[in-house]
């Protein structure tokens, strides 16, 4: 059974939340990341990271199928976990993996590009 985690962002156009099933961690984002968001985000996944960490997860699961845009302050909130996750000892790293909308373009494009930065750990879906 699925435990919601308790550091969800709810912001007028912009909702975080997660939950830990077993070794895995569900998060599902919705609306628009832009600058308005970017400190929320920034704790978001500072402390979704250190959770996981914590609990020795080994996948987080990214759903961005409802997340309408996200600027490039908000994509480099994501540049900064994985580099973040990159730069653990082998065995403390974890999978990270994107759930997106193949008719959203810049899902597309942004997650693409991030999957580049660590094909070991990022994978992304359609």
């Amino acid at each position: 059974m699925a435990e919601p985690w308790h550091e969800a962002v709810q912001e007028s156009d912009f909702s975080a939340e997660a939950s830990v099933q077993e070794r895995h961690m569900d998060v599902a984002l919705s609306g628009t990341a832009d600058f308005m968001v970017k400190g929320h985000l920034d704790r978001f996944l500072r402390s979704l990271h250190a959770e996981v960490q914590r609990r020795a997860l080994t996948e987080v699961s990214v759903d961005v199928r409802r997340l309408e845009f996200m600027n490039s302050s908000c994509l480099a909130s994501f540049v900064w976990w994985i580099s973040t996750v990159q730069e653990q000892p082998a065995e403390d790293r974890y999978r990270i993996v994107f759930l997106s909308s193949p008719t959203v373009y810049w899902q597309r494009r942004s997650l693409g590009a991030l999957a580049t930065l660590a094909d070991d750990i990022i994978s992304v879906q359609l």
